[in-house]
């Protein structure tokens, strides 16, 4: 668990998560993420669906982060911090330490050169923070499109970044590799996110860009069904025009797939705008507002 010279530290955790996240990046790269994380010098030191440490073993991890036996160069959450009930975290526990993620986090998160947000749900809150909210689920630095969450407006991490907001559901594996990449060559500065703490190599694209309907929708010859040929805006809901994302640039799986994903992406958007609705906004991937 040493970390020897030229490598990288990276510590991944879940909190209230479906493990979509998990599952985008493990299709990183030509030949998977395993391989990509040997060839930029990346150690994973613990990943809870991946790594093979379990119980005292995972545990040893994370205690010696926290002892500075080992430094943590970026500290990745995956899924929101259920902060009930009554604030103890105890919604969501992390196995054999008989402490919640949420406490967790406020430990780790200080003793991080970065601190990443992996999905919408870890960065504002996502599905679990959607109705009532009886867990309490916030993002780690957002509820919904207010600064707060699990950290504070004011956290900072060791190099004085505010919590980088890699939203989406789920992120793009180019996305998250892109911002790790970026972090690790010291090219991300506090100046290259946007208000809602995305990085801006990402979120200056909309999902409209490259879209293979753009000329329908050019031409305002929109469908009324997914099955015919037309812009799926007007009829179906698709809001591509202000989805932040450049998937129907970048594609998926290998650039073998388009983002009709943009859907889900940004469906929900009406939603968040309705008058006492603001609960909706929390599902709305990589809109945090």
């Amino acid at each position: 668990m040493s970390r020897s010279e030229g490598t990288t530290n990276v510590l991944w955790l879940q909190g209230a998560s479906c493990g979509g996240c998990t599952m985008s990046i493990l299709e990183s790269g030509a030949s998977g993420w395993f391989d990509e994380l040997r060839q930029f010098g990346i150690n994973l030191l613990w990943h809870p669906s991946v790594s093979e440490e379990t119980g005292e073993e995972a545990v040893e991890v994370l205690q010696s982060v926290l002892d500075g036996k080992v430094r943590l160069d970026l500290l990745l959450l995956e899924g929101s911090v259920a902060r009930g009930p009554n604030d103890s975290g105890r919604f969501n526990m992390l196995a054999g330490t008989n402490r919640s993620i949420y406490r967790w986090m406020l430990d780790l998160a200080p003793c991080a050169d970065y601190v990443i947000a992996v999905g919408s749900c870890a960065a504002y809150g996502g599905v679990p923070a959607a109705g009532s909210n009886p867990t309490d689920a916030v993002g780690l630095q957002f509820e919904g499109s207010d600064s707060g969450g699990a950290l504070g407006a004011g956290f900072r991490s060791r190099l004085g970044l505010p919590v980088i907001n890699v939203a989406g559901c789920a992120p793009h594996p180019g996305w998250m590799m892109e911002t790790i990449l970026a972090l690790t060559a010291k090219d991300l500065a506090a100046t290259d996110l946007d208000a809602y703490g995305r990085p801006k190599f990402i979120a200056n694209h909309l999902a409209h860009h490259g879209c293979s309907r753009n000329e329908f929708y050019e031409f305002k010859a929109s469908a009324e069904t997914m099955s015919e040929r037309g812009c799926l805006m007007e009829h179906l809901g698709c809001k591509a025009t202000q989805a932040v994302g450049d998937c129907n640039q970048r594609s998926w799986n290998g650039g073998g797939r388009l983002c009709l994903y943009r859907l889900h992406l940004a469906g929900i958007r009406r939603g968040a705008e309705l008058p006492g609705d603001r609960q909706a906004r929390r599902h709305s991937g990589w809109f945090a507002d």
